[in-house]
Formats: structure tokens, C-alpha cells, sequence
């Protein structure tokens, strides 16, 4: 694989200016680095499944008592593994790319030769100083005491591994959600190396971003996924009462995921106007560069984090790597700035381009003050010998008017148009649309809301959808109006532009995610409890009772844990049972707390061993009104994004004028 990348970057860097038999050229070495990417995985994975413990990694990190599931997770879940699949999901979209690639297309073969480039840089990681594949030459009865780079090296074997990171086998999340990721970081290669190649070329205009459309949505769809279903593990698992919580290596994949929303909703006003041309080349090349930073952050032990893998060689190997993507990059952008096509200049910032460029302006500054506050405490230690701390209160205060504000042009960019917009148009496509939303507000605070920033998200989010809503109605009328049904009228009009609706539907999801994430912050609670067996206590409009404790062994762990009853608030008809347990594992000490949660239409029940003994423990118990929006939210964005990729097949209609 590290060949056959090494094959690829030569050759289709020296046809990147014709392009000249590339096809044929790029063919071999790219079924080398797929192959070879393929095999190494399958055959790291048959290790581990056959628990062959002369190989340290699958002694250090698996054991025969792990589920099958976490067993198959094993293989990226770890540092070495998970830049073995790295290595291969770059040399599958190299080959994702290749199969669009035309005869005697310079561009394809470069951008084939950066993506090679980045394949090159993984496996050669892998290879040297994280290699998977190291052969235990000192065994221990658990693990692997010393091992040896050379594969002919004489190999022991130890009677069992030490067995996965404790949190990386207590949910099921766990095996989806790293990958996840790691698609949605390597998606961004492409775009990236689509520009680089046309930078190379001197080419200008929408050539590259044209062949990038599909590459960019698909990977920022599993950004999306990939981030909430990291916060859906942390609520799960970690068991301190929240989703997100500023961590570095969340804020790590947050900050390209920022960069990307940005690069997308620039990218519609280059191929519609023309515009932000060069601005488009620095945000690819930026949000690429972003998700190497992410992986050094997660790589290299600077951070502290549940979510990182402690300290390793890898690190400066990456460190160097982000350099030169950095450097290089911008490098040439500067030296072919000036065949960058000139833009048309912004005729009105009441127009829809000056909505999508407060988008952009609001989504770089969110970007880099959580960059900021990520590195902060890294730079300062490294300066002084002092970490300083960056805390929850320095990214709430940044975040909260730039999200409020992103709400309100969500709401607004679809209703106005290009150039100029007229006010009596627009206030007559934003009149119903704020009447929906000042009534749903009023509503909310007369049942007793009181938090301002709730209050404002709730009303900004009913408006989004109000727009979506009106924007579809209207069109559908005047559909229906060529005599065919307000079914077919639907269905006429989401044909009509798929991926403009894709992305409505997108923004949706960004509303419905806005009023969880807005109740679940500002209108939860907190209360905690001692229980004894049989005496219910009263607590959020329930009352909760102890059962009793229990403990269970499995292969894996004990379970040690208590049955509770959720009961009605009369304390006299049991409605649910939790089972809220700590889980002890063979290759740590130290109890992993698994809560309980009720989920309702209202809000979520959440239940946490805190402290005690068995017999009388204390709990804590957590009250998250609408805690469902905000994993429903994420679906619906996610699911946007998705038909907007697929919809890029479909043809695309003549677009029907509010």
C-alpha cells in the first residue's frame, strides 16, 4: 500500500498538466495502494479474531473474553489501528475519484496524486513509528512485555490480552462513531486535492469546485453524524449529565465541521455568481488542514481528553505533516493568486449574498475563538511551563450570539434573493413567518419560561421553520394551480431543486437541534437523592423508589448496579424502571458509571450512581426537557445532507419563483 501510494503521488503529479493516458497510468499503482490498504486491514483483523497474541497490538488491546462486536472495534479503536484504516480510507476515495476520472483529465490526475500524496504520508506513519503489526518478542501471562519492528523476530504469545480502553467497550456507539469520523475527515481530502490540482495547473474558475460538490456534502453528512453521535456517547456513557462538554478533541472535530458549513454555503455563491473564489480555495485548503490538526490533537497526547489516545511518536510525525500541508498550500495559493478569476463585487449585503457571507463571516469567527481556546492552554504550557484552563464559560459566552445570530440568517437567506433584495418583498416573505414565531414565543413564556437566550433560540428556531414551511406552500400552490393535486405538487416542487430542499431540510434539523440544545441547557435541573429500599422520593414531578441493589458477571466485567422505579407523582403507579450500574473491567480499577434514562415526548429522566453503599445509595438525577430534539435534530441535518448528495444525480429543473 505504502508503494503503490508512493506510485500514485509520481504519477499523476506528472500528468496533472495534460493528463495525457492517465486512466491507464493510474491504474495499477492505485490497485496497489487499494489492494494493499485492504489486505493489511483484513489480515489485522483476522489477528484479532483469532486472537493471535504474538502480534503486540492485539495483545494490548484485545483479550478473549471481549464481545465480538468491541473485538471487530479493536481494530481502529486503538492508535496503530486506527491509522492502519486512515491508510485505507484515503485509497478508498483515490479510487472513489478515479472511477470519474476522464481520458486525458489533468485535473483528476492530480488531485489523484495529492490524494496519494496523503495515502503516502499514513501508511509511511504506519509503517515506522505506529506499526500494527509489531511482533511480540516478550510475552507476559497478560500482554505483551517488548516487541520487535522486524516481522521475522522471534514471537511469543501471551495466554490472553490485556483487552480494550474500559469506555471503549460500555456502549455500542463506540464501534460506530470513530469511523464515522475518520470518513468524514478523510472525505475532505478530495475537495482538497481537486484544488490543489487546479492551483497547480493555474486553472481558474469552477472546474474544480464542480468535480468537489459531491465529495464536500458527503463529508461534512459524516462530520455531522460523526459529532452527534459522539455527544450521544458521552450521554450515555460518561455518565456527568450532558452531551458536549468543550473537551479538545470534541472541539477538534467541531472546528473543521464549521469550516466545511462555511466552504459548502460559499461554495453555492461561486458557481451561482461567481464570487469568492479565492476565498473558497483558502477555506478547502483551511478545513482540510483542520482535520489533520484534529487528528494530531487526538494523536499526539498535547491534550487531555477521554476521547484521545495518550502520548505517542506519532505526534511530531503529524505536527510536520500539518506543516507542510499548511505552508505548501498557502504557498502556492499565493503564487497563483493572480490567475484567480476577479469576482463580481457584492451590489447589496440585503441580498442573499450578503446573507451567505455573514454565514461565512459568523462560522470563521466561531471557528477560530474554539480554536483559540483549544490550543490556549497548550501554547501558554509550552511558553511559560503554566496550563492554563479554558473553561465551559469562555466558549458559551462566544457561542451564544454567534448562534443566535446564524439562527436569524438561516431563516432569512432562503427567502432573499440575488443582488438586491426589495424590503416590501422580503417583509411580506418574513411577515407570517415572524407572526409564527412571536406567537410560539409568547407561548413559551407564558407557561414560565424566563431564560432570555431559551426564549430568543425557541422563537429563531420556530422561525426557520416557518420560512421552510411558506417557502414550500407557496411553491406547491402555484404548481397546483396547473390542475395536479397538493401530493404531486409536493413531490413536483422537491424534483424541482433537490438539493436546495436537501439542504432545507438540513437547516430543519438545525432548528429542531437548536430548541433541544436551548432546553436541555438552560431549562434542566438537578437534584440529589439518598434512597432506601421501598420509600419512594419525590423529585421533578415523579417519585423514585430503590428495589434493591444487584450484580451480574459477565466475560467482560461485573455489574454492579440498583434497580429503581420511576413512579407517578402520587408515588403510587410505577411508570418505568432504570437500572443505573457502575461496570468494573478486567484491564482497570476503576469503575466506569453507566446512568439509566426515561425518555419522554417532555423531557428525559436521568439517573446516576453518585455515591453510597448499595443499600442506601445516592443518586443523582437530572431533568432534560426535550432531550430528544437534539438527537432527532441531528438526524434530520444528517438526512439532509444525504438526499443532497444523492439528488446531485437527478436533474436538475427550472427553479419556480416565490
Amino acid at each position: 500500500a505504502t508503494v503503490g501510494a508512493g506510485w500514485l503521488t509520481v504519477a499523476g503529479l506528472r500528468r496533472v498538466m495534460t493528463g495525457e493516458g492517465a486512466r491507464e497510468a493510474l491504474q495499477l499503482p492505485l490497485r496497489l495502494f487499494l489492494w494493499g490498504g485492504i489486505v493489511a486491514f483484513a489480515f489485522l483483523e483476522l489477528g484479532i479474531v483469532l486472537h493471535d497474541f504474538s502480534v503486540e497490538y492485539i495483545a494490548s488491546n484485545t483479550a478473549t473474553e471481549t464481545p465480538f462486536l468491541f473485538l471487530l472495534a479493536s481494530g481502529w479503536a486503538a492508535l496503530e489501528g486506527s491509522v492502519l484504516l486512515w491508510g485505507l480510507l484515503v485509497a478508498v476515495f483515490a479510487w472513489l475519484v478515479y472511477r470519474s476520472l476522464g481520458e486525458n483529465d489533468g485535473l483528476g490526475a492530480g488531485a489523484l496524486g495529492i490524494i496519494g500524496a496523503v495515502g503516502l504520508f499514513w501508511f509511511a506513519t504506519m509503517v515506522t513509528v505506529a506499526n500494527p503489526f509489531r511482533v511480540c518478542t516478550v510475552a507476559a501471562e497478560i500482554g505483551c512485555q517488548a516487541s520487535s519492528w522486524f516481522p521475522l523476530a522471534a514471537s511469543q504469545a501471551a495466554a490472553n490480552g490485556v483487552g480494550p480502553n474500559a469506555l471503549l467497550q460500555n456502549h455500542i456507539l463506540m464501534a460506530i462513531h470513530p469511523p464515522t469520523l475518520y470518513i468524514g475527515f478523510v472525505g475532505m481530502t478530495a475537495p482538497f486535492a481537486f484544488a490543489i490540482s487546479a492551483l497547480l495547473r493555474g486553472e481558474s474558475g469552477n472546474g474544480w469546485l464542480e468535480r468537489t460538490r459531491r465529495w464536500s456534502v458527503l463529508a461534512w453528512v459524516f462530520l455531522t453524524i460523526g459529532l452527534f453521535l459522539g455527544g450521544w456517547w458521552s450521554y450515555e456513557v460518561l455518565g456527568w449529565g450532558g452531551y458536549w462538554a468543550w473537551d479538545p478533541v470534541e472541539n477538534g472535530t467541531l472546528i473543521p465541521w464549521l469550516a466545511a458549513t462555511a466552504f459548502i454555503h460559499s461554495s453555492v455563491i461561486q458557481r451561482r455568481r461567481g464570487m469568492l473564489q479565492a476565498w473558497n480555495i483558502v477555506l478547502v485548503i483551511s478545513t482540510f488542514s483542520l482535520t489533520i490538526l484534529a487528528t494530531f490533537l487526538t494523536r499526539s497526547g498535547v491534550v487531555f481528553s477521554v476521547h484521545a489516545f495518550s502520548q505517542s511518536g506519532i505526534g511530531p510525525a503529524i505536527l510536520i505533516f500539518l506543516a507542510f500541508i499548511v505552508l505548501g498550500s498557502f504557498a502556492l495559493f499565493a503564487f497563483r493568486i493572480h490567475l484567480v478569476a476577479q469576482a463580481p463585487r457584492v451590489e447589496s449585503l440585503v441580498s442573499r449574498e450578503g446573507v451567505f457571507l455573514l454565514n461565512n463571516l459568523l462560522l470563521t469567527v466561531w471557528g477560530l475563538a474554539v480554536l483559540l481556546g483549544t490550543l490556549a492552554p497548550s501554547v501558554m504550557e509550552a511558553i511559560n511551563g503554566t496550563r492554563a484552563s479554558v473553561g465551559r464559560p469562555y466558549y458559551d459566552r462566544i457561542t451564544l450570539p454567534i448562534v443566535l445570530v446564524l439562527l436569524l440568517a438561516i431563516g432569512i437567506g432562503p427567502i432573499m434573493p440575488y443582488r438586491i433584495a426589495d424590503p416590501k418583498v422580503v417583509w411580506r416573505r418574513v411577515r407570517s413567518p415572524i407572526t409564527a414565531a412571536l406567537i410560539v414565543g409568547a407561548w413559551v413564556v407564558l407557561i414560565g419560561v424566563r431564560s432570555i437566550p431559551t426564549i430568543m433560540a425557541i422563537i429563531l428556531s420556530f422561525f426557520i421553520a416557518a420560512t421552510i414551511v411558506r417557502l414550500m406552500w407557496t411553491r406547491m400552490r402555484q404548481v397546483s394551480k396547473t390542475g395536479v393535486g397538493m401530493g404531486a405538487a409536493f413531490a413536483r416542487v422537491a424534483k424541482s431543486e433537490p438539493g436546495f430542499w436537501g439542504g432545507q431540510l438540513s437547516h430543519l434539523g438545525v432548528a429542531i437541534m437548536a430548541v433541544g440544545i436551548a432546553t436541555t441547557t438552560g431549562l434542566a435541573s438537578q437534584s440529589t437523592i439518598e434512597l432506601t429500599p421501598g420509600q419512594p422520593v419525590p423529585v421533578a414531578g415523579y417519585c423514585i423508589v430503590l428495589d434493591g441493589p444487584f450484580e451480574r458477571q459477565e466475560p467482560n466485567r461485573i455489574v454492579r448496579g440498583i434497580d429503581v422505579g420511576i413512579l407517578d407523582a402520587s408515588c403510587t403507579t410505577r411508570i418505568k424502571s432504570l437500572a443505573p450500574s457502575t461496570n468494573v473491567y478486567k484491564n482497570t480499577l476503576t469503575p466506569i458509571g453507566t446512568p439509566s434514562v426515561y425518555t419522554t415526548v417532555v423531557q428525559d429522566i436521568y439517573v446516576r450512581i453518585s455515591s453510597g453503599s448499595a443499600g442506601n445509595p445516592i443518586v443523582d438525577v437530572f431533568v432534560f426537557p426535550l432531550m430528544w430534539t437534539v438527537w432527532f435534530g441531528g438526524g434530520v441535518t444528517s438526512l439532509g445532507g444525504v438526499l443532497s448528495v444523492v439528488s446531485r444525480r437527478a436533474r436538475r429543473k427550472v427553479s419556480i419563483d416565490a
